[in-house]
């Protein structure tokens, strides 16, 4: 008795290996030879030696997720820090982009797959630093499934495959016309949109295909439509509370702030009416308002159309062409952070700027009219500008995947495919800057020169600070910086199969083996102003373009060793070549299926992993980043007693840096290992169960190294002490890296962090994941279906240098990531004739508070959905997400907008969609 393959609700693979009774029936069901994440070798089976989650497009419609992040982020094994839209600082660098990130270990070591083909990496990098996969703009109504491996895959895949697989695969076929309609909205307003799909299929003779279209339409949710984060007043420390700066004149030579008088009664009406006179934390005066570090977007804008194309010849019974096609065209609309108490924005900000100023100060000059040293800062109002919108970053995604070659059968059981496989991703990004020169001259009138000690030289008048501008004055100083990235990704494979490449007693031995060629490259290509530290206002970025060459060989067998015992062997070898340079490697796998009885399978799997460093990381130039970065070592100095969350939220210690970031060419690759071992049970019939271990360890992993953790390491080496009184060794190889990257001038004053990619010691993780599933079939009450998922993290720890102390990850003091110890998720389903229900739930298990000193509470969040066929060609469809309108948890530590951690959380609240799906011709839906 063999039971039919199940799969869980929401994001789960039931162990689809088990046996379960099928309606009573004891004849045995002959499964469908299907492909599978995780072996080339078709196999009629869907469980193997590791763990594969298969998440099909029912159950995506079922669980109320409307995008690709949405169904990964509800992935209890994706437990990483995950880039939302809200994530500033890296929408700065990647805008619109959206990463995942399995097992913890950085987005850049999962590998994305569409149809099993790799796709071309976001043409920026990551926070500026590595490269990675935009799962973003992935076609939600056109995805057939997902199939998720985790732990290395390098050596079936690719080299680059440590942390898993995620596999898109599109639909194939098409019975009929199906027109699917959605709207959605949210409950607290904003956020708005319109999704069209449509699907249909043919078949002429031997020439068949499936072709869809997908329009989006999504409105922007902006900060100010969400109470929690509509004002600084929401902030949970003084400094956070604090307005944000609208004007402000400094005496450089006093060291205060000028008071601005009745001046900041004159711009009264701007942010909304909310400008007023302030005072900081020491009572020094400006011009703020609350209201301005709102004017920002916590859901991104997107409109756009994607196509996909799948198309098959056959010449015959044994030959065939075929060519799959996907084209789209997004574009995404954002606005990031509009400043602080102490500092204006980049994009609607100004403050004096000249990199001609002596001693690198660029911000300060003399003013003639007053006789002194000042700096002016200004931050631009909505009044002003015109619209926000008119100030949006905004960046035009078009990407392009073409796959076609020839497959076909030679002999009795050889399958062959000969490929080729080109993905390209190209950006058209606007980013809005002030033009350094025009503002200085609007607000300082003409430089009369330089003075004796090398200061810029004005007659400025300060009236002329605090004076609201026209629209058309803004104008004259705004600009938008175009940058128009390009990465491309070209592969020429060949790949042979077959079920039996010679017999042993216990069955036949199954062979895969592919050859593949492939070629990469990126280049930034940003604007050449940008590259300059005159032309604008705020960042001066850098560039960065490379290419390299890769091949590879691999070769995979299914060993039956016993009628019960199964074991399948994998090795590959790949070389890259870039520069003068080429590191290859060869890397292996192994597993074995142990099935002692029908329904219960035992499994186990051991893998090695290679991996180049990003071409990034490698060929980055000098990008620059002026920061305010508090010295924690002058703090810790002068106040014995303060820890570092205190240095920073005090902010008499901050100082004005310019930091520089390169690329390393003399990274090493890194290596991994991966271990998995569990088991699969179908106890009682319609009941699966899953629980496997897993580990994996990362050597030489690269990581860019962090300037405030740099900032922190520098303060504990000089003072031999970390600030809760933990001793540290002076001489360590981290103290020297950061004493070494760490600039201070003559005066001991913070001036410059240099730091770069670096090859670190080692990373490991492990933990287990449980998966269970449920189908109950009644009569008169319908049919339901449970499921659930659990994640617990045992271990991840992290050694920076040979010889240094591991750190563990997981712990509330870790405070270069907050990573959950676990994730899990619970759904069920019901069915009955013409109506259908669904919930389900997605737990994030607690998580470190900014200050690392305690925990973030954990949390659940439920999306409800229900359906009716109005006839079986017509469906209408009700979809709630975050059901309960949960807000994230308070942080009382948190002093960063939006005063929570947006790596895990969003103030987006309760979300409800409306679908109507139209099936023409064809089967029921």
């Amino acid at each position: 008795m063999v039971a039919s393959i199940q799969l869980a609700l929401l994001g789960m693979a039931l162990p689809a290996s088990a046996m379960a009774q099928s309606g009573g029936d004891d004849a045995t069901r002959q499964l469908d030879t299907v492909q599978v994440t995780g072996s080339r070798i078709p196999r009629a089976q869907l469980e193997g030696p590791a763990p594969v989650t298969v998440v099909n497009a029912e159950q995506i419609k079922a669980a109320g997720f409307t995008s690709v992040p949405d169904v990964l982020r509800s992935l209890s094994q994706n437990n990483g820090y995950t880039q939302g839209q809200q994530n500033t600082t890296s929408a700065q660098s990647t805008p619109g982009a959206q990463a995942v990130d399995l097992r913890g270990l950085g987005p850049n070591h999962t590998l994305v797959l569409i149809n099993g083909r790799r796709v071309a990496d976001f043409p920026l990098p990551l926070e500026g630093k590595s490269n990675f996969t935009d799962i973003g703009n992935i076609p939600l109504g056109m995805i057939d499934r997902i199939e998720v491996l985790t732990g290395s895959a390098s050596a079936v895949y690719g080299s680059d495959a440590m942390a898993g697989v995620i596999n898109f695969i599109l639909k194939k076929s098409a019975d009929g016309t199906t027109l699917d309609y959605r709207y959605g909205d949210t409950s607290r307003g904003g956020g708005e949109s319109h999704d069209l799909t449509l699907t249909t299929g043919f078949e002429d003779g031997d020439f068949s295909g499936i072709i869809g279209v997908e329009l989006m339409n999504k409105r922007p949710v902006w900060g100010t439509r969400r109470k929690v984060q509509d004002s600084t007043l929401d902030g949970p420390t003084p400094r956070s509370r604090l307005p944000t700066l609208v004007a402000r004149r400094y005496d450089v030579d006093a060291d205060v702030a000028l008071d601005p008088g009745d001046q900041c009664a004159g711009m009264a009406g701007l942010n909304q009416g909310s400008t007023h006179l302030a005072e900081d934390l020491y009572g020094e005066p400006y011009c703020g308002s609350e209201r301005v570090t709102a004017q920002r977007t916590i859901n991104n804008e997107r409109k756009g159309a994607t196509a996909y194309g799948s198309f098959e010849y056959r010449f015959g019974e044994n030959l065939s062409w075929f060519a799959d096609v996907q084209l789209g065209r997004q574009e995404v609309k954002l606005m990031t952070g509009n400043g602080s108490s102490s500092a204006v924005s980049d994009n609607m900000g100004w403050e004096f700027h000249d990199p001609a100023s002596t001693d690198n100060n660029d911000k300060v000059f003399y003013n003639a009219r007053t006789g002194g040293y000042e700096i002016w800062q200004r931050q631009f109002s909505p009044e002003e500008v015109g619209n926000l919108a008119n100030r949006m970053n905004t960046t035009t995604q078009k990407t392009l995947a073409v796959t076609t070659g020839l497959k076909g059968l030679f002999g009795d059981s050889w399958n062959w495919e000969a490929a080729y496989n080109h993905s390209q991703y190209k950006a058209d990004v606007k980013m809005p800057r002030i033009k350094a020169d025009a503002a200085n001259r609007l607000f300082l009138g003409d430089r009369l020169g330089y003075d004796a000690d090398g200061y810029a030289v004005y007659d400025a008048d300060p009236a002329r600070l605090f004076k609201p501008l026209t629209p058309s004055e803004f104008a004259s100083i705004a600009a938008m910086s175009h940058f128009r990235p390009e990465a491309k990704n070209d592969n020429v494979s060949f790949t042979t199969d077959t079920p039996a490449l010679f017999s042993l007693p216990a069955g036949d031995v199954g062979f895969a083996g592919v050859v593949e060629y492939g070629h990469q490259n990126y280049a930034i290509r940003p604007d050449p102003l940008a590259l300059t530290a005159d032309a604008y206002y705020g960042p001066q970025y850098g560039d960065g373009r490379g290419s390299r060459n890769r091949w590879s060989a691999a070769g995979e067998l299914r060993v039956p060793l016993l009628s019960s015992l199964q074991a399948s062997l994998a090795g590959r070898y790949d070389r890259y070549s870039f520069g003068d340079r080429a590191p290859g490697k060869f890397t292996y796998s192994a597993g074995l299926e142990w099935r002692p009885l029908d329904t219960l399978l035992v499994r186990g799997s051991y893998g090695t992993g290679f991996r180049a460093p990003d071409m990034h990381y490698l060929f980055a130039g000098d990008d620059y980043y002026r920061k305010v970065s508090t010295d924690y070592y002058q703090c810790r100095r002068d106040q014995p007693g303060f820890g570092n969350g205190t240095c920073w939220d005090n902010g008499g210690w901050d100082a004005n840096t310019l930091d520089v970031y390169a690329g390393n060419r003399n990274l090493d690759v890194e290596t991994s290992k991966s271990f998995t071992a569990g088991l699969v049970w179908s106890p009682v019939a319609n009941l699966d169960l899953a629980v496997d271990y897993y580990k994996i360890k990362v050597m030489n992993q690269v990581l860019s190294q962090d300037r405030e953790i740099l900032r922190i390491t520098e303060a504990n080496c000089r003072l031999g002490v970390t600030d809760t009184g933990a001793a540290v060794d002076a001489n360590s190889p981290t103290c020297v890296d950061a004493l070494a990257r760490v600039k201070r001038d003559a005066n001991g004053d913070l001036t410059s962090i240099h730091f770069a990619p670096i090859n670190i010691a080692r990373e490991e993780t492990s933990g287990v994941d449980v998966t269970a599933g449920y189908r109950l079939e009644t009569a008169a009450a319908g049919n339901f279906r449970f499921s659930g998922s659990y994640t617990w993290a045992h271990r991840h720890t992290r050694q920076q240098y040979p010889g240094d102390p591991t750190e563990d990850m997981l712990a509330v003091t870790f405070s270069d990531t907050t990573l959950p110890r676990v994730k899990s998720n619970l759904g069920v389903t019901w069915d009955r004739e013409a109506w259908g229900a669904s919930l389900f739930g997605d737990y994030l298990g607690r998580v470190a508070n900014y200050s690392n000193d305690a925990w973030t509470r954990a949390t659940w969040r439920f999306n409800a959905g229900a359906r009716y066929d109005i006839n079986d060609h017509l469906r209408l469809s009700l979809s709630i997400n975050n059901l309960f309108d949960k807000m994230p948890p308070r942080d009382a530590t948190w002093g960063a907008y939006p005063y929570y951690n947006t790596s895990w959380f969003d103030a987006i609240g309760r979300s409800y969609f409306v679908q109507v799906t139209w099936k023409l011709g064809g089967t029921p839906l």
